[in-house]
Order: structure tokens, then C-alpha cells, then sequence
């Protein structure tokens, strides 16, 4: 028998995780792990108390048709990534790496070319989370380095700065 590799192990997690997913477009779900432990889980879902999407029967943002990777503000979920962060301490999470799977909530089919959102890797990027590993296919996975995120700041250009010195 062979064994499931490690990588693939919590990305199986992350993806059974993401059953608890409210969003009727995507589910999602993250695990974060650290020295072989899982620190914390997050799937994709409404704040404690308010009605999720699957609950009202629609999504405010296909409503309106916003673009996937758009306007995330109208979401009504909290995202998998950042309920993971929230519910574990800064402390447990330095160094340590995100799994992340997606799936299309009609299909359950995998979203083979998923990441973090700006909102999230700031998240990320704050959390001192190093790595994230984002599930591409059954088997097949790609790996983000957190530090290229910061590398890839979406400073100004001097011009539009120039007026706020």
C-alpha cells in the first residue's frame, strides 16, 4: 500500500474542510499547520449570527455580476484563509504554512487555479505565515513562498503619491 504524501494529507484536510462552506459560488478551506500540527482550520462562511449565502438563496456579488477576484467587500463571507488566522495566535502561526482548497460549489469540482485573495495575503503576511500551499489538481499543488507577496508590493507610482507629501 502506498502512503499519501504529507503535502496531499492536509491539502485532503483543507479540502474536507471546506464541506462546512456556506458560499454558493466557491467553498473554500484552509488549514494552518506548524511542526506537523494543525494549528487552526477556516472555511469560507458568513460572520457568527448573520445568514449565509446558501441560507438567503443568493449571492449578493453574481447578483450584481462582479468578476471573480473583484469587489470582495459585497462578500458576505469571512474567507477561509482569514477564519483560520482568527482562530489561532500570532504566536502558533510564525513560520508556519497555509493549505488551501477550492471548489466550485455547483460542480465540486476543483479550482485548479485558486489563490489567496489582497485581502487575505495581507493577512497571511502579517499572521508570519511563510508558506502557502494551494491545491491544484487531486495530486498536484503549487507552493507560494509569503515573502515573494512581500516582495510583489503594489506601491504607488511617485506621481499619485506626490500630491499627499
Amino acid at each position: 500500500m502506498e502512503r499519501r504524501d504529507k503535502i496531499n494529507y492536509y491539502l485532503d484536510i483543507a479540502q474536507t474542510v471546506l464541506k462546512r462552506g456556506t458560499c454558493i459560488r466557491r467553498k473554500y478551506g484552509a488549514i494552518i499547520v506548524k511542526n506537523d500540527v494543525i494549528i487552526s482550520t477556516g472555511y469560507a462562511g458568513a460572520p457568527r449570527g448573520r445568514a449565509n449565502c446558501s441560507d438567503l438563496g443568493y449571492c449578493r456579488r453574481e447578483k450584481l455580476q462582479i468578476p471573480r477576484g473583484q469587489r470582495y467587500e459585497l462578500c458576505r463571507s469571512v474567507h477561509a484563509e482569514a477564519n483560520a488566522i482568527i482562530s489561532a495566535s500570532r504566536e502558533e502561526m510564525l513560520g508556519a504554512t497555509l493549505f488551501l482548497a477550492g471548489e466550485d460549489a455547483r460542480t465540486g469540482e476543483l479550482i485548479a487555479d485558486g489563490t489567496c485573495c489582497n485581502m487575505c495575503r495581507r493577512l497571511i503576511i502579517n499572521a508570519g505565515i511563510t508558506q502557502v500551499i494551494i491545491r491544484n489538481t487531486p495530486d498536484e499543488y503549487s507552493i507560494v513562498d509569503v515573502e515573494d507577496w512581500v516582495k510583489e508590493d503594489d506601491v504607488l507610482p511617485d506621481e499619485m503619491t506626490s500630491s499627499y507629501k
